[in-house]
């Protein structure tokens, strides 16, 4: 049987007590529920080397190191913390015609359980977003459903709709195939998703 270190189960134990608190809608519940269960199943750790982003080494202390964090939030915050030294930041590949001028060097993608992530795995993924200031992530759409959980100020849209704030704390839906954005304000963006795949 395998098994994951203490570090990385506490992000799981966290995620999915802040996911459940505060993603309430019916289909936001079910998709979490059935990524959960997913990852009580563990997998073995992968073999990368955790590396930093420029834009990580800016922006980051300031979303980790914010006061004000509710307490299931600050729980999430810190188990990530624990792990992130581990976390190899990326950025995303592929066209991005919809995103603003400043988007590779002002954004960095963090799986924490996924393909290319601390736990390599093809059916959940669970990681993070983070974007600098005035930085637009590009329109985007991917077949697995996802639950974002918002630690702050950012806008998202969904099929080219007008832009919403969740605010801190804040939680909305992806269903599988749409399209959907995101963009920082005065503010680095920091955000946490949840994606599960379907299993036919």
């Amino acid at each position: 049987m395998t098994k994951r270190s203490n570090d990385l189960q506490a992000v799981i134990d966290a995620a999915q007590a802040a996911f459940a608190a505060r993603a309430t809608d019916p289909t936001s519940q079910d998709c979490q529920s059935r990524a959960f269960a997913a990852l009580a199943d563990a997998h073995g750790p992968s073999d990368l080397t955790g590396e930093r982003l420029p834009v990580c080494d800016r922006w980051l202390p300031t979303v980790l190191d914010k006061a004000g964090y509710p307490e299931d939030l600050r729980r999430l915050i810190e188990a990530f913390r624990a792990v992130e030294p581990a976390v190899r930041w990326q950025r995303r590949g592929g066209p991005t015609p919809s995103a603003s001028h400043d988007f590779a060097e002002g954004h960095a993608n963090a799986v924490l359980f996924g393909a290319n992530g601390i736990e390599p795995r093809n059916d959940v993924w669970l990681g993070a977003s983070l974007l600098a200031p005035g930085v637009r992530y590009p329109d985007h759409t991917h077949p697995p459903e996802e639950v974002y959980l918002v630690l702050g100020p950012g806008q998202f849209s969904q099929e080219n709709g007008p832009w919403f704030e969740p605010g801190l704390g804040g939680t909305f839906y992806n269903r599988p195939g749409i399209l959907h954005a995101m963009q920082a304000t005065s503010e680095p963006l920091f955000a946490f998703w949840l994606l599960r795949a379907d299993p036919t």
